[in-house]
Order: structure tokens, then sequence, then C-alpha cells
């Protein structure tokens, strides 16, 4: 564990849209989101776990640093993924994971922030998430995100341009998901598996396309996070077992005057109130 968190730190040191940007009132029930199987969070999970009494101070300090109390360190992932596709078959559509565990997963879109306080904070506290990027948010500095990948985050398609999907022909969205594909395989290493239409919005096209362009699943997501709360879709407001929660690469400009790693804590906070901690979602999907 101590060579893992070595090697991130080395490798971080060399080293939008607004509020409603990618989600929308009356969306879908659920997105889906698509990511990489880079490297292994539980990777990024486990840097901070307790095995020893030196490496709990250490996450506690870690997390005191972000005015944090640690979360919990997430169940094993299963040895048989709960969602997964067969072969041949139509792409899954999920907002969330069956489970039974109180884990939830964190999943960022767009890209167009980029906050060298966010890659330290993801390093230091060891919580898992997959990027949902989109290349018209991260063209114009591709190398922002390698830190993050090389933390064993997982890359996942969001379009090249974020258009609503429902209004492009199949030939269109079929450029708009394969061309991703390219874009972020090229820059990355890994073919993304993962996919999120942006603003939740999709189709039947949207799902042949996703087919075509190798993607394993369309995830969309049960809460959104602002800036100190998060918006929920079922009526008692609370986090499921399972449940995946969308968040983005945000500024002070889109977050009046707050930072992406205060959002990030903030988020952290509802989660660990509501007695749920954050698993790996490439281990589950």
């Amino acid at each position: 564990m101590k060579k893992t968190i070595a090697l991130w730190a080395a490798l971080t040191a060399v080293a939008l849209f607004a509020a409603t940007g990618c989600t929308t009132e009356n969306g879908p029930a659920g997105a889906a989101s698509a990511g990489t199987g880079a490297a292994s969070p539980s990777a990024a999970a486990s840097t901070g776990s307790p095995r020893t009494p030196d490496a709990a101070s250490a996450r506690a300090a870690a997390y005191r640093k972000w005015g944090l109390k640690p979360l919990a360190e997430p169940p094993a992932p299963p040895a048989r993924k709960p969602v997964s596709r067969a072969p041949g078959g139509p792409v899954p559509v999920v907002s969330d994971i069956p489970t039974k565990e109180k884990i939830v997963f964190l999943t960022i879109d767009d890209g167009a922030e980029k906050d060298p306080e966010f890659v330290a904070m993801t390093r230091e506290l060891g919580i898992p998430l997959t990027m949902f990027l989109t290349d018209a948010a991260i063209r114009t500095d591709y190398r922002y995100f390698q830190p993050l990948v090389a933390q064993g985050h997982g890359v996942a398609n969001h379009t090249l341009s974020h258009p609503n999907m429902r209004t492009l022909s199949a030939a269109a969205q079929r450029r708009e998901i394969c061309g991703q594909q390219e874009k972020l395989t090229a820059e990355y290493g890994t073919k993304p598996r993962l996919f999120r239409p942006p603003y939740g919005n999709w189709n039947e096209s949207t799902r042949a396309a996703a087919a075509e362009c190798g993607i394993d699943a369309i995830v969309l997501w049960r809460e959104s996070m602002q800036i100190t709360n998060m918006q929920y879709q079922r009526g008692d407001k609370k986090l499921h077992p399972g449940d995946i929660i969308l968040a983005h690469f945000r500024g002070p400009s889109e977050l009046k005057g707050r930072t992406m790693t205060e959002m990030t804590a903030n988020l952290l906070r509802h989660i660990q109130e509501q007695g749920f901690t954050i698993a790996r979602l490439e281990d589950y999907l």
C-alpha cells in the first residue's frame, strides 16, 4: 500500500456547464455512466485502508486536512458483477447498481474545471470515482486528467461536444460516441467501457450507437451534487444502496465562489452522514 501511495504522489507531482448543464429537473429517472478499467481502484478505495495503526493514523490526518472524517472502507467487490452486457445483447441502461451494501458510486462529468487541488484531494483521500469526459471541455488540457487516471480512476465517454442525443440522427450519435472513444483511448491508453449521454437524454439510436462503439453500459444517476446540497430523484430524499451520484468538474464561477474541493467535501459529508461509503463503479458494472 505504501508503494501505491508513493507512486500516486510521484505521478501527481509531475503533473461547464452551469449547475444544470448536465442534468435537467425533468430528465430521465437516472443516467448511466461508463468508465475504463484503468488501474483497479479498489486501488483508489484501498489507498487509505487502515490495515495498520500507522496507515489508519495517516488516513485520518488526510481527512482532517480537508475538514472531514474518514469514510468507511468499502466492502470487497463481488466475484461476479451484478450488471453486465450479454454477448450481442443490448447495452444496459442503469441509474443504480443492485446491491444491499451501503455503498454509492461517484461520477464526475464534463471536465471544464481543472483544479490541481482536486487532484491532490483525491490522491490523499483515496476515494474512487469515474470521470465522464467531454472532448470540448477537456481539449484545452488533456494532461490535467493524467494524474487522476494514474490514481486508478475510471475514464468514461460523455461525447465529443455535449449535444442532446435525442436531437441527432443515428449517424451523428455514432460520431459523437465513437469519436470520443478514439480521443480518450489515444490520450489515456484505455478504451472506455461506459457512456453517459449529456443531460441524461437518450433513445434507442443512442443505445445502438453505443453498442457499435464498444460501450458496455449507459450510465445515468439517482442523485446530483450541486454546491452544498444534493438533488434526489426519489421522494424520500435519501441515498439508497447502489445509487450512482452525479457531480461535475466545476469551479467558483459555477459554484458561487466555492471551489471544487469544497463541493466534493460537502458531497462526502452527505454520504457519510447517511451511513454510506463510496465504492468503485467499474468493480460492479
